[in-house]
């Protein structure tokens, strides 16, 4: 065993570089201050606070450097001297592997694929859970029964864990599942604290650091696992929860290091306990006070990255409590490359209260005058209302009622629609009935929409044949593009959406120019068998109703014959037919 000395010396050497890294950090920058005081890699921190760090993170890790540095001076006290047999021995070196581990191999470990240090920590710890019920003596059968369960509950969380890294079936998936998981693990650490404390060998501050590591658990899963707000938050809160994360390697540490069943300890006198007791509630108490912001400092629940930004609820599936958090996510969106409207520097309530100004400016000028003063990059664009929705639902309501309906509501009222707009379409040649066919409303883009397309979508030149057919769009009066597997179908008036009838026959129909504006007929060839109309999706154009094959002998050779008329109303309507043909000939019946 290491003489004191040495153990003296490592902890005044260490403790002392701590200290003294994180003023120089002060000193040399940001980067130098994260890596003195969090013991990792700058880039973490670097994508939490791409502008660099503010007042409050800079003042929480000078707190973390000295939480740390009293932490680790706990930590590095010499072995309890004694004799140990065969497994206390092999628990009390993986105990402090343990340690090693958590202070310093964790980096290097991490730079190898994540299921090695998935595999590593399962391995590591059961062995150690497995030497703790062969070395703890629990004087109770029940309660080492116990103790068993649990530690199985603990490691399943960490094969799950594994597993998932090596895309294996897991447990179980979903929130229940790993909070089950979660929790297995808090009740092994104190059901472990029990045994320490029916067995004898180990001091009140061993045990105490063992609750205190369960009091770290009672902070971080709330807010992480219900709330988000370690991973999502503060960069603050990040490094106080990981400065307050040592108290559990201390309780490791002191485990190691009083496993001799000779030479216990001594209780510790009243005074110290009362300094004990002292540093244990500022520990406990250091994360919750960091949380807590004056109120000129910006507190930014949502920024323009942030996880759960990445949904774009509805208003009507929100509850009242979740608007606020929508407009935050919309107001500091970044989507698209495009600026937010408002900077990273304002706080969630002044964009909340700059927010309810937009909502009851007059026009845009006024909308521009309110962005300009809150510093947004962007003021000229003004706020839309289907991001002010959430903020005053009771104004923007009045004018576009649409915006207050939940996802369900929207795709009812849409199906609606387009079955209203179907309804409106008619057959226009009723009496010959096609093989197949199909009568639709057509909904276009309301501006720079090309028409409509009659193609093969499984041809493997699709994309090219469409952009052949734009290009030829425009080359005749009768606005009809053609290439290959691909006929482009324009529209003569400006419309966005026409009455569609699409027909196939196994031989040439009549012509029936009668009543028609314009008829012409064109070749188009089916590669693959297929020949259809794009059908309309969400938010897209194509037909309001299902286009049946039109390719109806199969691959080979088609004649297309179109027919467009406009009526008194502007209404325009299209009748294309579908029948086999092998002439490549363009003609136009009329006029």
């Amino acid at each position: 065993m290491l003489p004191d000395s040495f153990w003296r010396f490592i902890r005044i050497g260490l403790v002392g570089l701590v200290l003294a890294a994180a003023v120089a950090g002060l000193v040399l920058g940001d980067a130098w201050l994260w890596v003195a005081v969090e013991w990792s890699p700058p880039t973490y921190a670097w994508f939490y606070a791409r502008g660099g760090f503010d007042t409050l993170t800079v003042v929480a890790l000078l707190v973390a450097a000295l939480v740390k540095a009293a932490l680790l001076w706990l930590i590095l006290r010499a072995p309890a001297p004694g004799p140990l047999d065969r497994r206390a021995k092999a628990l009390r070196r993986l105990l402090y592997l343990a340690v090693a581990y958590a202070l310093v191999l964790w980096y290097p470990i991490a730079l190898l694929p994540d299921a090695v240090d998935a595999a590593f920590q399962l391995a590591l710890w059961t062995a150690i859970d497995v030497l703790y019920l062969l070395v703890i003596r629990w004087r109770s059968r029940a309660l080492c029964a116990a103790a068993g369960a649990m530690f199985a509950v603990e490691l399943a969380g960490m094969a799950n864990e594994l597993l998932d890294e090596l895309d294996l079936p897991e447990l179980g998936s979903g929130g229940i599942v790993d909070l089950g998981l979660m929790l297995g693990a808090v009740a092994a650490t104190i059901i472990t604290v029990v045994g320490q404390r029916r067995d004898g060998r180990w001091s009140r501050g061993t045990q105490a650091a063992g609750w205190l590591s369960v009091g770290t658990y009672a902070l971080v899963i709330p807010l992480n696992f219900f709330f988000g707000r370690i991973s999502s938050g503060h960069l603050a809160m990040g490094v106080m929860m990981d400065a307050v994360g040592l108290v559990s390697i201390v309780w490791i540490a002191a485990t190691a290091r009083e496993l001799p069943a000779e030479g216990r300890p001594a209780d510790l006198s009243p005074a110290r306990r009362r300094m004990i007791r002292i540093a244990v509630a500022a520990v406990a108490v250091l994360p919750i006070i960091a949380l807590i912001h004056p109120e000129q400092t910006p507190h930014l629940t949502y920024t323009g990255w942030s996880m759960d930004c990445y949904r774009r609820p509805s208003f009507g599936d929100l509850k009242p409590a979740e608007r606020d958090a929508a407009f935050l996510c919309r107001a500091r969106s970044t989507d698209g490359g495009v600026p937010p409207m408002f900077p990273d520097s304002l706080s969630d309530q002044q964009i909340l209260a700059y927010g309810r100004a937009l909502c009851r400016a007059k026009d845009r000028d006024e909308q521009k005058a309110i962005l300009t003063r809150a510093g947004s990059p962007r003021p000229a664009w003004g706020a839309d209302p289907w991001d002010l929705v959430y903020l005053c639902p009771e104004i923007v309501g009045a004018t576009h009622p649409e915006l207050l309906r939940s996802t369900a509501e929207a795709e009812a009222a849409n199906a609606a629609y387009i079955a209203e707009k179907n309804a409106k379409c008619r057959d226009p040649w009723p009496r010959t009935k096609g093989v197949v066919q199909a009568t639709a409303n057509y909904f276009l883009f309301a501006d720079g929409d090309h028409g409509y397309m009659v193609h093969d979508p499984q041809d493997e030149a699709a994309e090219e044949a469409v952009e052949q057919a734009i290009d030829k769009l425009y080359d005749d009066s009768a606005r009809i593009g053609v290439a290959g597997s691909t006929v482009l179908i324009g529209h003569i008036e400006d419309v966005i959406d026409l009455c569609l009838t699409v027909k196939a026959f196994r031989t040439a129909p009549p012509q029936r120019t009668a009543g028609w504006d314009q008829v012409t007929e064109v070749p188009i060839v089916s590669r693959s068998g297929r020949l259809t109309v794009p059908e309309k999706g969400e938010g897209e154009v194509g037909a309001g109703a299902p286009m049946p094959n039109l390719a109806i002998a199969g691959k080979g050779r088609y004649r297309l014959r179109v027919h467009v008329r406009v009526d008194d109303a502007g209404e325009e309507q299209h009748l294309v037919v579908v029948f086999p043909g092998a002439s490549r000939k363009r003609l136009k019946l009329k006029p």
